[in-house]
């Protein structure tokens, strides 16, 4: 079993249970118990888990599953997704993240002749058959609420990858910049700003002002955010004075 997968599946269980021991772990994963242990300090290190005596309880913020994320604000999402969509160029590569307002994004580019990079696979399979479409999946150990490839397998295939623009959803966004509500997918994510010329955040207002679990990057790596009309005149000003270019959408109306 490959290193991520073996603390996916650790991180998984202790967020089900709540609390796992360590004895039931070395039985569910089949992996030693000196492996477990290094595996547990890890997770602790990175903030998901709390070692505890005898075992390990879940503390990270918790991933809902993907069609369960596809309702929160679908209105908002929606908006964002089809302003979003125009942006992307006939002809041009892009790079979309897993999240759910970057499947409505993908929802939105039939007929246009793209290629499209992702380690999604909701998006790879919903793009798959689109004429003109020419997809590229990332692989790697993959996330089993989000079906989003992540690790060492996807941060090496990015690397050869080079993309006009990523486009990509966020957990949180404060002065301090990007975070992400699990921090098993920062790596790879960081690896996407990389291969892009043009990073594009999709997000709806409720995510200013609030950080997740682990910080991504700082706010001038962004060049655009799309956004709807939720937005404070104090967040317009913070996107300005770091350079980001804001587009605003009416929930409602055409963009």
């Amino acid at each position: 079993m490959l290193l991520d997968q073996r603390r996916g599946n650790i991180l998984q269980a202790i967020e089900a249970q709540g609390f796992v021991s360590l004895g039931d772990l070395v039985e569910q994963i089949g992996a030693s118990e000196s492996t477990i242990r290094r595996d547990l300090e890890y997770l602790d290190g990175i903030g998901q888990i709390r070692r505890t005596r005898g075992g390990a309880a879940y503390v990270g913020d918790s991933l809902t599953s993907f069609d369960a994320r596809t309702t929160q604000a679908s209105a908002e999402k929606r908006r964002i997704a089809e302003a979003a969509a125009e942006l992307i160029e006939f002809g041009e590569t892009v790079l979309l993240d897993g999240g759910t307002t970057t499947y409505e994004v993908a929802r939105r580019l039939a007929g246009k002749s793209l290629q499209v990079v992702t380690n999604s696979l909701p998006i790879a399979t919903l793009l798959a058959n689109q004429p003109g479409i020419e997809v590229v999946l990332i692989g790697g150990y993959v996330y089993p609420k989000t079906g989003v490839a992540l690790g060492p397998l996807a941060v090496g295939a990015l690397k050869q990858i080079h993309a006009r623009r990523l486009v990509m959803s966020v957990g949180g966004i404060t002065e301090k910049g990007l975070f992400n509500s699990n921090a098993l997918l920062v790596e790879t994510e960081r690896q996407m700003i990389e291969s892009a010329e043009e990073v594009v955040v999709v997000t709806d207002s409720s995510k200013l002002g609030h950080s997740a679990l682990a910080h991504l990057c700082p706010l001038d790596v962004v060049d655009r955010v799309v956004v709807d009309s939720g937005i404070t005149p104090d967040w317009k000003r913070t996107f300005q004075q770091a350079n980001i270019e804001t587009i605003v959408v009416e929930v409602g109306k055409s963009p």
